[in-house]
């Protein structure tokens, strides 16, 4: 079995995280439970930001917080430096009561409402990365108004296939995000945001897509950047002060995952910025980055209660557990696959093979095929690896199952960052019906 971060056997044979036992945590806080390996996450955050700083290039590493979004996840990636990557109203307030730094803020969306962009405005947040025409004039109308200038890049769409899921893929030519750089649109865009009065135009952004696992997508998008900003330069004079090459950068789920260091995505990247500023005569720009995925998904472990069984001779054996879609939708989303061990038995023999059920009333509702385990019973725990990212970000209360809580563990403490959800919880925002007054002769 592979463990990553912190996550080790201890000697009562339970996986433990961060220092401690995650049978203690499903005791004291309830199963499903999410659990962040906050030693983990540190040293990822680390790794991206040091191999700038050894190589002597300025940039900006931005979590890329829909990954998961929490008042305490933000402080954390506050205390680490990053700056961070937000794509709704909701995702900037977080960060607000965070208080994570406004300048270190950066606002992506492909349909950001006059609310929203009249929040990042008032709150004068580090940049907006504006992903259409209507945004363009929305954003400098409400500049105008608040007389204030925003910092913006312009997201583009190079024409780039990377090599992953159709779901999770972003920067090829049919994509609904950002301008198109095939027909024009970019170039458009750029001489508006230019002559805009409250718009100061930093560069150009893309994102090709999720859990890519080699560097040559990277290289090509960059390349499409920069001979696009080679184009602005002569024809229009303009100078990119920040190229932003997004993120997506893969992680191990199985073994079939294959990804690459921190380390080598990033000297790739500069070598490649390097290579094209140098080829095409432009001065260095500030490079971002917006790993998400790669700062928090191995990060996170969930932890779930063995429920009942279903045994199919020469079939199929089913083990229920007490989560499922709502806590995890990737799988039945677009086939993501795990691995998993029992929590309070990690090193007995996996001498049985059995399909892990959900509890919703969905029979898409299966989180692992065919994955080898001892034979389990209600007592078992279960340990699904590399759920922490979208997995409490795309929790939901389908069946009116309430959210898990989260825990963060870190040198053999835990901290509780989010709170599991009460049935009273559930029906709060409800109101209740208001019957017609039925009419009488």
């Amino acid at each position: 079995m592979y463990f990553h971060g912190t996550s080790k056997v201890n000697t009562k044979g339970h996986l433990e995280i961060g220092g401690v036992d995650t049978i203690e945590l499903a005791n004291n806080y309830g199963t499903p439970l999410y659990v962040y390996d906050v030693a983990l996450i540190r040293q990822r955050a680390r790794d991206f930001q040091t191999t700038f700083k050894n190589l002597g290039v300025k940039a900006q590493v931005a979590y890329a917080s829909k990954a998961f979004s929490s008042v305490a996840m933000f402080q954390l990636i506050k205390e680490e430096g990053l700056s961070l990557d937000v794509v709704s109203g909701g995702e900037l307030y977080t960060a607000l009561v965070a208080d994570f730094p406004v300048d270190r803020i950066h606002f992506h969306g492909n349909n950001k409402s006059v609310e929203e962009l009249e929040m990042a405005v008032e709150k004068q947040i580090g940049c907006v990365v504006v992903d259409n025409f209507l945004e363009l004039t929305l954003l400098q109308d409400i500049c105008e108004k608040h007389g204030y200038t925003m910092p913006i890049l312009l997201r583009v769409t190079p024409g780039i296939n990377a090599h992953t899921h159709d779901y999770i893929l972003t920067g090829q030519e049919d994509s609904k995000f950002g301008f198109d750089l095939q027909s024009g649109q970019a170039h458009e865009a750029m001489k508006i945001a230019s002559n805009a009065t409250h718009l100061d135009l930093l560069g150009i952004h893309c994102h090709i897509g999720s859990q890519i696992f080699e560097t040559t997508g990277f290289k090509l998008a960059a390349g499409k950047l920069f001979d696009t900003l080679k184009l602005w330069n002569d024809k229009e004079g303009f100078e990119a002060r920040v190229v932003n090459l997004g993120g997506g950068f893969g992680i191990r789920y199985t073994e079939e995952d294959n990804p690459l260091p921190a380390s080598v995505y990033v000297e790739e990247i500069i070598t490649d910025v390097q290579s094209f500023v140098k080829d095409h005569g432009l001065k260095m720009p500030e490079i971002w980055i917006e790993p998400g995925r790669s700062l928090v998904g191995d990060a996170g472990t969930t932890i779930y209660s063995v429920g009942s069984k279903k045994e199919i001779p020469n079939i199929r054996h089913y083990l229920a557990i007490d989560g499922g879609m709502t806590d995890n939708i990737r799988p039945a989303l677009y086939q993501a696959k795990y691995e998993a061990v029992l929590a309070n038995r990690v090193e007995d023999e996996a001498d049985d093979k059995v399909s892990i059920a959900g509890k919703c009333c969905e029979s898409g509702d299966m989180l692992i095929w065919d994955l080898p385990l001892p034979k389990a019973n209600h007592e078992d725990y279960l340990a699904v690896f590399c759920t922490g990212a979208y997995g409490y970000a795309m929790a939901n209360n389908y069946n009116r199952i309430t959210k898990p809580a989260v825990v963060f563990a870190e040198d053999g403490e835990a901290q509780l960052v989010i709170r599991r959800e009460t049935f009273e919880d559930l029906v709060r925002l409800d109101l209740p019906f208001q019957a017609k007054t039925k009419l009488t002769k």
